[in-house]
């Protein structure tokens, strides 16, 4: 017997991701460019609807877009908030920002994140 998901009738008694956070979003692509010692520098793929998943940033970070996009942004205590993202317009955020990121648009997005490894929170 196997599920909808095509997974066995042992893996019926799992969760479908074990020892992982259970998602309802697809995940956004994260590609690590650069990783030294001063900076991790990060792309993040969004197809719509995809999310980062909940996140706490340890260090600053920087934000360029490289195209335009609406984030869904999810917040402590179950708030949220939308932000318009523009192609080439950088934000900066302090350590310590928590949050979960949702492409709420119809399209795809991507941003380059460079955390900054000696503004750590």
């Amino acid at each position: 017997m196997t599920a909808p998901d095509n997974r066995s009738a042992e893996a019926l008694d799992r969760p479908p991701q074990a020892g992982k956070p259970l998602r309802c979003r697809e995940p956004a692509i994260a590609t690590v460019q650069v990783d030294d010692d001063n900076v991790r520098v990060t792309r993040w793929d969004f197809p719509p609807g995809s999310e980062t998943g909940w996140h706490r940033h340890g260090m600053a970070y920087v934000v360029v877009p490289v195209n335009d996009g609406e984030m869904l942004l999810e917040l402590p205590g179950g708030q949220t908030a939308s932000a318009q993202i523009k192609a080439g317009v950088a934000y900066a955020r302090a350590a310590g920002v928590e949050h979960n990121v949702v492409n709420a648009g119809a399209t795809a997005f991507s941003f380059v994140e460079t955390e900054l490894k000696h503004l750590i929170g």
